[in-house]
């Protein structure tokens, strides 16, 4: 939770920061991108890493490495000497970093909760990440107001060491701090992970219909300044107003999928989310009204909520343990990536047509999407909410 409100803390700030030097959507939208696409090279990696070493010690060492890129930053921003060049390179160092982080954490979770539990389990983390989402922006805002960007960036660097200090009080089953013995080379288990997840009848649809929709509709909420000052001609507080409420929405659902507590029916709460994401994503680039943007992007956080927990609580529950750090990876590659992508696209092509035709085109091509996933619906579910997983097999049935 420190650590989380901490990183929405410095993802406000650095995003206004980018802003301010650039005035420019497409560069705040390079800022989003260079955060967040090193997960295309580096998630397989590190669900490879995951999913061979002891996972509470590469979690701590990850942590480590974040608190000191939000150092590096609020440093060189603090002496006047930052400029869009270097906060480009720190941002690709900083979501290097996360993307080792993301599946060494994750993997730990069957190690500390029974397979019943994973769906309330996988809920309370992500209501701790809305939590968050909720308490970052509504620190940073009048932080940055009064004082600049550089108090709310050096408070994730406070937050990832106190993460990293209380990480080592976990008690996890030893059986899961590892993933397997050694012996393979990592580029082969990283190879060896992305077959078994092509070839999953229920793994590989799931993941290619969340990849999909975060490219097509995540691009809003990673390039917010743009939003804020030309749909609704407002400054800082709005902005983190905004992300507070995308926060609300998501603790909202969240706290509604942790009391669902099982499995049956989550697939159909994975497709039907992104659906109503879309939905909502419009009625946001739609109006310029502020306090119904402010109500669609609490449904825009919600629904979104809802699509992601599902997503990785079928992951948890339908993978082979052995895969299992190499899985999550994959969701963070989804997670990171694509939105970076679409980021980068949306701030581009903002800058030639605006930022409304652009969004609504992306939404438009999400429906495809969402009619290919509904013709996977019944096969996915059959898969994914079947019995679990065994060591070594392709999927949950015999």
């Amino acid at each position: 939770m420190v650590a989380w409100t901490g990183l929405w803390m410095q993802r406000i700030a650095v995003s206004w920061l980018a802003w301010e030097l650039t005035g420019s959507a497409f560069w705040v939208g390079m800022v989003a991108f260079c955060d967040l696409a090193p997960a295309v090279l580096i998630s397989p990696l590190a669900g490879a890493m995951a999913d061979r070493v002891d996972r509470v010690k590469l979690a701590m060492w990850t942590q480590v490495a974040i608190a000191l890129q939000a150092m590096a930053v609020a440093g060189l921003t603090y002496s006047g000497h930052m400029t869009i060049a270097l906060l480009l390179v720190l941002e690709v160092c900083g979501g290097t970093a996360s993307s080792f982080a993301q599946p060494a954490r994750q993997t730990l979770m069957p190690g500390i909760v029974a397979r019943a539990d994973l769906p309330a389990a996988v809920a309370a983390n992500s209501l701790c990440f809305a939590v968050a989402r909720f308490i970052g922006p509504a620190i940073a805002g009048p932080v940055i107001a009064i004082w600049g960007v550089v108090p709310a960036i050096a408070g994730n660097a406070v937050g990832y060491l106190f993460a990293c200090l209380t990480i080592a009080l976990l008690r996890v089953d030893p059986k899961e701090r590892r993933g397997h013995p050694v012996s393979k080379s990592l580029g082969a288990e990283v190879v060896e992970g992305l077959r078994y997840a092509a070839r999953h009848p229920g793994l590989g649809p799931l993941l290619l219909y969340a990849a999909l929709g975060a490219l097509m509709l995540r691009g809003v909420q990673e390039i917010l300044p743009p939003f804020v000052e030309r749909l609704f001609g407002r400054g800082a507080e709005s902005l983190a107003v905004l992300t507070a409420c995308f926060g609300i929405g998501a603790l909202i659902t969240g706290l509604w999928v942790a009391s669902r507590g099982r499995l049956e029916g989550v697939t159909r709460l994975a497709i039907f989310g992104a659906l109503a994401q879309a939905i909502a994503t419009v009625g946001f680039v739609a109006t310029g009204y502020f306090p119904l943007g402010m109500l669609c992007a609490a449904l825009i956080g919600g629904f979104a909520s809802m699509h992601g927990i599902s997503v990785q609580t079928l992951i948890q529950s339908a993978t082979d343990p052995t895969y299992r750090g190499r899985m999550l990876s994959l969701w963070g590659l989804i997670t990171r990536a694509f939105p970076a992508l679409g980021a980068l696209g949306l701030g581009a092509a903002g800058e030639v047509f605006g930022l409304q035709w652009p969004t609504l085109v992306a939404v438009a091509l999400f429906l495809g999407v969402f009619g290919w996933g509904m013709t996977r619906l019944r096969r996915m579910e059959a898969e994914l909410e079947g019995p679990p997983a065994s060591p070594g097999g392709e999927t949950g049935r015999s």
